[in-house]
């Protein structure tokens, strides 16, 4: 199976839905979610019948999370280095084996609280390993001008599930028990399964060695560390999933304790925030193009703080549900804008790993925000522990003040080849290094300091595509002489920073070309250390 992109250059929200590789995985995870979804109604519902504490409970949540918080980073190094196809079906097996022992252990009555912690853990390391994977090939499948549509269309694949499964999976549990709804989620995963192992994917080829698996990790963080527009995105997603989280951990205790609701009640109100979320995914369409996304995120972030606030007051399910619904709302429209943000924000070479880091701190601050409430809400109470979740979310709203979500293409992140190729004289090992890399620049002195500080903007640039070092000095004998130098640790990682530099990056080099006086352009030594053997 090979994708076919559409063709035309006029893209709407349903432009993905044309490619038939897309539509077929699209189709396929949806029908997976619903599986997940009713395998959380299901565990969180059988952990309260286990153990009645609140962080027993809240737990639940954290199991699932976690996973995602100390693996996504590996596994999104495996997705850039490694054939993403094989990756997905490996981890898709992986839950698959977590999701039948659950269903076993629950029929034999073997399954404790730590044994359900454990194979939802089991469960989470699959979909840790695949995430950044899953989300990587979407611009695989789909050209350029429609991946907005597509990263929307995925997140509302998501919320369609989550408007079914909740709701589906609180009667079965209902009807049939825990031990049905588990089992389902294992059949579900085989639709995946399926449409990954006939897809045909075309291997990507290039002119230089794959990264190594430590080497690739290393290259993600040190991307995400001297990458402002990914920071910017890490930042907003602590300040609004730390405290989001509360409604999702706490959410199982509402039902069962404040409102007095059965399995099927429960399940009921995890289908409204599904339908509330449904309904913004197809208004965002819309709206995002009249309003700009950090408008978006703060009105999205105010809104769930509120429905959080709200669901610790509701006496009733009727109110709990269309609070919900208000929630699914505002979930959608900060999580749509802040994937969206974060595929923007990074170039095709390091796009699993930085999205695995995206992920990381998502999951992370949903893993210590249900252990911090849940610990809270065990000294206090459920309604005490969303009042504060509530007002911490709307006083860390402020944030968006400071950092706010750059729209959509505002920058070009393709390669674009422009820097000249090196020269080197005589035969050379590729892991030959470290190696110096001299720019001089001839600037008119009265210059130099602007021109100084605009060069001190490439830094982070230098360092985001693998320098481990970056300086700048002026010649103390010939005024207007600057030098730019900074290091790499082989010959190899050189070659990459060429094949890294992107368009916007082309453009930055420009500006800045124009300090540079002289007919020829600024001179490039490149200085390898030599061989002592």
């Amino acid at each position: 199976m090979t994708a076919s992109p559409p063709q035309t250059q006029t893209r709407t929200a349903r432009a993905p839905l044309a490619t038939p590789l897309f539509r077929a995985l699209w189709i396929a995870t949806i029908v997976s979610n619903i599986g997940t979804w009713m395998n959380d109604v299901g565990a969180s519902w059988l952990m309260t019948s286990l153990s009645p504490s609140p962080l027993w409970v809240a737990m639940v949540q954290a199991a699932t999370t976690l996973p995602m918080f100390l693996f996504a980073l590996p596994g999104g190094a495996l997705a850039d280095v490694v054939d993403r196809r094989k990756l997905l079906l490996a981890s898709q097996v992986l839950i698959l084996l977590g999701a039948a022992g659950l269903a076993t252990s629950t029929a034999l009555g073997q399954t404790t609280p730590l044994v359900l912690l454990s194979l939802t853990a089991v469960m989470g390391l699959g979909a840790a390993l695949s995430a950044p994977a899953f989300q990587a090939i979407v611009p695989e499948l789909v050209e350029k001008p429609a991946l907005a549509d597509a990263i929307a269309l995925n997140s509302l694949g998501v919320n369609i599930a989550r408007a079914i499964g909740p709701a589906l999976g609180g009667v079965i549990v209902a009807l049939a028990g825990p031990v049905a709804v588990f089992s389902l989620n294992a059949v579900s995963i085989l639709a995946v399964l399926g449409v990954l192992y006939a897809w045909r994917r075309q291997p990507t080829v290039g002119t230089l060695p794959s990264e190594h698996f430590f080497g690739a990790l290393k290259a993600g963080y040190r991307y995400a560390r001297h990458a402002p527009a990914l920071q910017l995105v890490l930042i907003r997603s602590i300040a609004f999933f730390l405290f989001s989280s509360a409604l999702w951990a706490l959410l199982p205790l509402v039902g069962r304790r404040e409102l007095g609701l059965d399995a099927a009640g429960y399940g009921a109100l995890l289908g409204c925030m599904g339908l509330g979320a449904v309904g913004g995914a197809v208004v965002l369409a819309k709206v995002r193009k009249r309003v700009s996304a950090n408008t978006l995120s703060i009105v999205a972030s105010l809104l769930f703080a509120a429905a959080t606030f709200a669901l610790a007051h509701a006496g009733s399910a009727w109110i709990a549900g269309l609070v919900m619904v208000v929630a699914g709302l505002a979930w959608i429209t900060m999580l749509s804008g802040l994937n969206v943000a974060a595929q923007m924000a990074v170039p095709a070479w390091v796009k699993a790993r930085a999205l695995a880091v995206y992920l990381l701190v998502f999951q992370g601050a949903m893993t210590a925000g249900s252990l911090i409430w849940g610990t809270l809400a065990s000294r206090t109470d459920i309604a005490t522990a969303l009042t504060v979740a509530a007002v911490a979310l709307a006083v860390m709203t402020a944030v968006a003040l400071r950092f706010r979500l750059p729209a959509a293409n505002a920058v070009d992140l393709t390669p674009s080849g422009h820097w000249a190729e090196p020269a080197i004289a005589g035969p050379h090992a590729a892991d030959r290094g470290p190696v110096m890399i001299q720019v001089e620049y001839h600037v008119a002195p009265a210059d130099v300091p602007a021109f100084a500080k605009a060069l001190h903007g490439f830094k982070s640039i230098r360092k985001r595509d693998g320098a481990l070092t970056w300086h700048v000095f002026e010649d103390s004998e010939q005024p207007g002489l600057v030098v730019e130098t900074f290091v790499v640790a082989s010959w190899l990682e050189h070659l990459r920073q060429h094949e890294r530099a992107t368009h916007d990056d082309r453009l930055n080099q420009e500006a800045l070309h124009r300090f540079h006086i002289g007919d020829e352009p600024p001179k490039v030594r490149h200085l390898i250390a030599p061989s002592l053997g």
